[in-house]
């Protein structure tokens, strides 16, 4: 009996030992927010273990890491990031976590457009009132701590991920990255890229058809905060907020009385809530000039995953197909 029982535990361990090592040699890659880990799975597949930062819903231009945060990325072979100073909590996680992996920039050869003029302003003037708050600065106290603030994205727009063109840039630099750090993996991370860049070619083709269905005059409409100005500009709607492209200042008054004036002349078709943003300024919008509110986009999270855009192909999808019904009544 006891001659059987040892043979059993032999054969434990001749059996589990390959997979736990199998296991360990996953590469463990750290995903800013919860767009990228989904572009990173369809490119890692089962090679890789994701953990995210911000994860569904989540809004990274507030986002307080947590002391899980800087473990995952203290053990990370990968961290991938947006860049263009999407997430400011980034060099302080970086920092405290002493992490020795790659951060690798994803919109590395994207061409960043700039924020809208209107916000540009208003932002510097922001600025300006920050460093006037004294020696200390409010500006610089809040990046201390780690906190993110609309102004510390410069004049670039962030938001690169908004055109499915960009998101295919985003995937070469995710299978690039993933090959240097795993090259017996690496015809696989190609395979996968290439066959997700096939499905995101066929979104954008998608996209751009939804939008040539929609009416000229229809095309201009308003959300919560300035996150689609890549959308804008690769797809032909017009996208204006109260809020700049952060979330973390409230607006000035008389950017939401330019916004409502707009409307009642007929120069906005929809209105729209997101996921990341506090809904009350566009309700007030909405009730302030009639335009009925039509439904929610999703901008710099994607949904959990029982909602209607829990993948980067479902986000986009979701998206226009909302825009569609809203400004056609359907």
């Amino acid at each position: 009996m006891l001659k059987h029982i040892k043979r059993a535990a032999l054969a434990s361990v001749i059996t589990f030992t390959p997979l736990t090592a199998f296991a360990q040699d996953k590469l463990d890659v750290v995903a800013s927010f919860s767009i990228i880990a989904d572009l990173a799975k369809n490119v890692g597949g089962d090679r890789v273990n994701i953990t995210t930062l911000v994860g569904p819903d989540g809004d990274a231009h507030v986002y307080e890491p947590k002391p899980a945060d800087a473990k995952a990325m203290a053990r990370a072979d990968v961290i991938l990031v947006n860049g263009l100073h999407f997430e400011g909590f980034l060099q302080r996680l970086v920092d405290t976590s002493g992490t020795k992996a790659p951060v690798v920039e994803l919109t590395q050869g994207v061409a960043p457009i700039e924020m809208k003029e209107e916000f540009a302003e208003g932002e510097e003037a922001e600025k300006g009132h920050d460093h006037a708050e004294g020696e200390a600065g409010h500006d610089h106290s809040h990046e201390e701590a780690g906190h993110a603030h609309g102004h510390d994205h410069g004049d670039t727009d962030p938001h690169a991920f908004q055109s499915i063109a960009n998101a295919r840039i985003y995937v070469k630099n995710i299978a690039d990255a993933f090959c240097g750090a795993d090259k017996d993996g690496c015809a696989t991370y190609q395979q996968n890229a290439a066959a997700y860049d096939a499905k995101l070619d066929a979104a954008e083709k998608d996209v751009k058809e939804t939008v040539a269905s929609i009416p000229e005059a229809k095309r201009t409409i308003i959300t919560s905060h300035d996150a689609f100005g890549y959308f804008e500009n690769a797809y032909g709607i017009t996208f204006r907020a109260p809020e700049g492209i952060s979330t973390d200042a409230d607006p000035s008054a008389a950017d939401v009385a330019k916004l409502i004036e707009e409307v009642r002349k007929d120069k906005a078709a929809a209105i729209f809530v997101e996921n990341i943003t506090n809904p009350r300024l566009i309700e007030q919008i909405a009730s302030e000039t009639g335009l009925k509110v039509g439904g929610e986009l999703y901008s710099d999270a994607l949904s959990g995953p029982d909602g209607p855009a829990s993948t980067y192909l479902d986000m986009m999808h979701h998206n226009i197909t909302t825009i569609k019904g809203a400004v056609s009544g359907s």
